[in-house]
């Protein structure tokens, strides 16, 4: 075999027989893809292109959406009823029930740490008698439906890690957000649609979301998360430009995509074929995403069950609708996400806003996917990046107050997908400051989203600077007790 020698490195390596598209491979080879112990008898057979050959073993859920509540909701305001908290109004915060513990620095050096009871009654709901508070009247009509989980806990103190960690299991950024981990290993269902849709609530203030949240890390960039605006076209450039007819598109990509074959033939490249993948996806998304988008033929009674926002686009109500029409072509992750649950002050006012407009339609996406037998396998959470305080930030007065970060314990609800219904788990203290009980971390909570989905956490890794990556890192247990 002549090899030569002169010219670029790439090109001794593809004459060698080891082009980088080989040199991919064989990493690709090393992972989860070629796992010899992946358990085939019961899992469900896998489109082309993910990464992992079969599941690990047999799903629960196919899909996930995930209504993100960003800037943390005030767990004994909502659903951790705290009566202790009442009787103690204005009272000091024992030390011996903070127990030393960091605060952050917004209420780190008061003098003064007094309790706050909740000014929203509670009460019990369904036959599974979970308490709610008043400002979630929809959701307590599922609460024999849904999976309370009052024992999350998380390192992260502020925002911006604690939703980083959440989202892509590191407080710190650039690794691969869970829907990129998910469509990663278990591929798309629809050819036509991306595998990963992100939907934000429109004017919402409070703390920035980064494009990092749904962003594929050291994945390749075909994992990504889609962003769908919300105004105007969902996707950008998904129309043609003016005189551009869609043969001509065609024609164009076609012509590029030879241009491309030809770079590949003579450099493998993996990030020329996925950029062939995505430029194919984009045309055929000119087509799926007006249908998936147009409400038209939706019934009255569904539009209101959503609520009054629901034809607004951009709303929550609007991407909760959304959400369920993409679970049903088949998107496999789908990320909702709702700013301004961060009550520093005013949260007497305030958290019902937040209620009034996230409350109905987060409860009649539940509704909705049960009625269409869709709830079985699909795996609704809601929730934030960490709880609140038990005491007041600032000046506690008669009418307002408002409660500082807090990551020893907060809430999140899950429906559907192989969770059990009805049930709550995990407790807090009395004082709703410690869990005592039954405590679930972000990567427990991770790893148990994965084991629906019939993922090993352990096993869907990605080599990146000579190490396995996974979502968990090297932590997380998956919560046997809330599996159905």
């Amino acid at each position: 075999m002549n090899i030569n020698l002169g010219g670029s490195r790439r090109r001794f390596l593809n004459q060698f027989g080891m082009g980088l598209g080989g040199l991919a491979l064989a990493d690709l080879m090393s992972g989860p893809a070629a796992a010899s112990d992946l358990d085939t008898s019961e899992a469900t057979a896998l489109p082309s292109g993910a990464a992992l050959t079969a599941l690990h073993h047999a799903p629960r859920a196919k899909r996930v959406i995930y209504l993100f509540q960003a800037g943390a909701p005030s767990q004994m305001d909502l659903l951790d009823h705290k009566p202790l908290l009442n009787k103690l109004h204005g009272t000091q915060l024992p030390d011996e029930v903070r127990g030393g513990q960091r605060l952050t620095g917004m209420s780190g050096n008061q003098s003064s740490l007094p309790l706050v009871g909740s000014p929203f009654p509670f009460a019990q709901h369904g036959q599974s008698g979970t308490w709610m508070s008043d400002l979630l009247p929809h959701t307590a009509k599922i609460a024999d439906e849904i999976c309370v989980v009052k024992s999350m806990y998380t390192e992260a103190i502020n925002h911006g890690p604690g939703v980083t960690f959440l989202q892509s299991g590191s407080q710190l950024p650039g690794r691969p957000s869970i829907g990129s981990w998910l469509s990663y290993g278990l591929g798309s269902e629809n050819e036509n649609l991306p595998a990963f849709v992100v939907l934000l609530t429109k004017n919402k203030g409070g703390q920035p979301l980064a494009a990092r949240l749904w962003g594929s890390g050291f994945l390749p960039s075909e994992y990504q998360g889609v962003q769908f605006r919300s105004a105007g076209d969902p996707v950008l450039y998904l129309r043609n430009p003016a005189g551009v007819t869609a043969a001509a598109r065609r024609g164009m990509l076609d012509a590029m995509g030879e241009l491309h074959q030809l770079k590949i033939e003579s450099e493998s490249d993996p990030f020329v074929e996925a950029r062939i993948a995505q430029h194919e996806l984009a045309f055929r998304m000119q087509m799926s995403i007006p249908d998936v988008t147009d409400i038209s033929s939706e019934t009255q009674s569904t539009l209101d069950s959503y609520g009054p926002d629901v034809r607004d686009q951009g709303t929550f109500a609007s991407n909760c609708l959304l959400a369920r029409r993409l679970a049903e072509r088949g998107v496999r992750f789908i990320q909702l996400y709702h700013q301004g649950w961060d009550q520093h002050g005013g949260l007497p006012k305030q958290l019902p806003v937040q209620c009034k407009e996230t409350d109905q339609p987060a409860a009649a996406l539940v509704s909705d996917l049960k009625d269409r037998g869709m709830l079985d396998d699909t795996l609704v959470v809601w929730g934030g990046e960490f709880g609140r305080t038990n005491y007041c930030q600032g000046t506690l007065t008669p009418g307002n107050f408002g409660r500082d970060h807090h990551p020893r314990c907060f809430t999140m609800w899950m429906a559907g997908g192989g969770v059990k219904p009805g049930i709550s788990y995990g407790e807090t203290d009395e004082y709703g400051y410690n869990v005592v009980t039954d405590p679930v971390h972000v990567h427990d909570f991770q790893a148990t989203m994965m084991h629906l989905l019939g993922i090993d956490h352990e096993r869907l890794t990605y080599r990146y600077q000579g190490r396995q990556f996974r979502l968990t890192d090297v932590h997380g247990n998956v919560v046997q007790p809330i599996l159905a």
